[in-house]
């Protein structure tokens, strides 16, 4: 990925993060954060990733928010920004941060047994 695509990923991104926050009215789309943006190699399509922190339950009320205020968004963010054509804003549901609680989940249970001292001391003989 080149620089400027990846400065156009983070200016959309910052873009869309105040439009969400200060210009959309849609109670659905209060407390959405836009983790990150990906645009394609040609800059047509952007891939918007989105999540309600903490709150998963409101994925399909904030993807169907973020449906109906598309226009708007790719319009608003054409003015901010120069390119030649305002790309088409594609939004997904980021579940980054649901799969790391899931991995944190995973390794608190895990039972590892502490070391045998034992263990060790013949560890340290090897090593000299």
């Amino acid at each position: 990925m080149g620089v400027k695509q990846q400065r156009m990923n983070e200016r959309i991104r910052e873009i869309l993060s105040e439009l969400v926050r200060r210009d959309v009215a849609d109670p659905r789309l209060q407390q959405v954060t836009i983790t990150e943006v990906s645009l394609d190699p040609e800059m047509v399509y952007a891939t918007v990733y989105v999540n309600a922190l903490g709150d998963e339950s409101r994925q399909s009320d904030v993807m169907d928010g973020l449906k109906r205020a598309s226009g708007f968004l790719r319009r608003e963010t054409g003015k901010r920004i120069r390119l030649r054509n305002t790309p088409e804003l594609i939004f997904r549901w980021d579940t980054t941060l649901e799969t790391g609680e899931h991995i944190n989940r995973l390794l608190d249970d895990l039972e590892i047994p502490p070391p045998d001292p034992e263990d060790m001391i013949e560890d340290d003989d090897e090593l000299d």
